[in-house]
């Protein structure tokens, strides 16, 4: 029988004195999915916010809404695919002890503050470094459940909820710097047809105290222009739509929202979140800018106090480090939170091999790929070095 591994997430409070470190997140790379979801190592689907027309009705469009089915389980290969890329550009492996996408990382950083969420990963060692994943078949219950439920008279259906984000999405977005745009377009945003199919993918080096990691994340747009040197921080923004705060049971409901919109902007460096307020019935009545770092205070001096930004770094710092000691050898490993539940299990599910978390192009790469390239490569420094290698003749 597995051994079963357990991280207590309560009490709370012996997270908040601490003080973990943390690593500015600096994008190393990025790709794209394009208007078909084709995998594109380029910034193609990178979008420009610019902000929209108020009030806006966020329900026109749902019958013509191009979403995606996103049924398929898509493990971390778009992922692994772009840090192929990237080492090869490199000549050697990217050092990191951690390769997860964002969501996981913001389901584990909000864990002291959000006792109800229930979910699982799957997670694997490969030269070192964990592979952590969504455990697919759970997530596609948790949605079945949700859009199962019934909803309450009057209120509207979870797929047209769903949908309003990505309508305000496409009403704030621009394919090029407003700028470049004609004011048609501009104007227009209302009546273009909405699609989730393309997305920008950004993958950034970050670390939670000794922990080092790469996250990939969607983002959903850059405020001005992305800099072409890559120390530079990104003018990121986040688009985020919630109901218009009418009453203290509303505030108490936003703010819980924040913990998480604070966590997925906090872990690829967005600096900035466009929260757009709307009625029961979607439309789209303001908007407002928060910055990011913010967050945490706001919560704190203005708010009902319910969760602290700096207890959740430390948590996810400690669990981290943890994890480290416990993941330290081959296999798949499931990380698991249940509802209302005070600690996080670990527990080995397959005993050799990774499953499916990573790619056998990813698997090539590593083990062969890029020996093979660092032995070219230190055979032509040897003939440089050695005055033995050629110099072809101009035609």
């Amino acid at each position: 029988m597995a051994q079963h591994h357990f991280f207590d997430i309560k009490p709370v409070g012996r997270f908040a004195g601490q003080n973990a470190a943390i690593r500015r997140p600096r994008e190393i790379t990025f790709f794209s999915f394009d208007e078909d979801h084709r995998l594109r190592h380029d910034a193609s689907s990178l979008r420009y916010y610019y902000p929209p027309a108020v009030p806006c009705d966020l329900n026109k469009g749902f019958d013509t809404f191009r979403q995606l089915d996103d049924s398929a389980d898509d493990h971390l290969d778009g992922l692994l695919d772009a840090l192929i890329l990237y080492e090869k550009e490199k000549g050697n492996k990217v050092d990191t002890d951690i390769i997860t996408w964002r969501g996981m990382m913001t389901k584990i950083m909000v864990a002291p503050f959000s006792s109800f969420d229930d979910w699982e990963m799957n997670a694997t060692l490969f030269q070192g470094t964990i592979f952590i994943e969504e455990n697919h078949s759970k997530k596609v219950a948790s949605r079945e459940h949700q859009f199962s439920e019934v909803a309450r008279p009057g209120a509207m259906s979870q797929d047209l909820m769903s949908f309003w984000g990505y309508k305000f999405e496409t009403v704030s977005l621009l394919p090029e710097p407003w700028s470049a745009t004609p004011r048609e377009y501009i104007d227009s945003r209302e009546d273009q047809i909405v699609s989730n199919y393309a997305q920008y993918c950004s993958i950034v080096r970050t670390g939670f105290g000794k922990v080092k990691m790469i996250i990939g994340g969607e983002v959903d747009a850059v405020m001005d222009f992305k800099p072409e040197d890559k120390s530079q921080p990104v003018n990121w923004v986040e688009l985020k739509t919630t109901a218009a705060v009418t009453n203290e049971r509303e505030q108490i409901k936003f703010e819980r929202k924040l913990l998480k919109f604070w966590a997925q902007s906090f872990l690829l460096g967005v600096p900035k979140i466009v929260v757009g307020y709307r009625t029961s019935q979607g439309i789209l009545e303001y908007l407002e800018e928060l910055d990011t770092q913010s967050i945490p205070e706001k919560v704190r001096v203005k708010g009902n106090n319910l969760w602290d930004g700096q207890t959740c770094i430390n948590f996810a710092s400690s669990f981290l480090e943890w994890l480290k000691g416990v993941i330290t050898e081959g296999g798949v490993w499931r990380i698991q939170k249940r509802d209302k539940s005070p600690r996080l299990e670990i527990f080995k599910v397959e005993e050799t091999g990774h499953g499916d978390i990573l790619s056998p192009a990813f698997v090539e790469w590593r083990t062969h790929g890029l020996k093979d390239q660092q032995q070219k490569q230190a055979t032509a420094a040897d003939n440089n070095v050695n005055g033995t290698g050629t110099v072809s003749e101009p035609p």
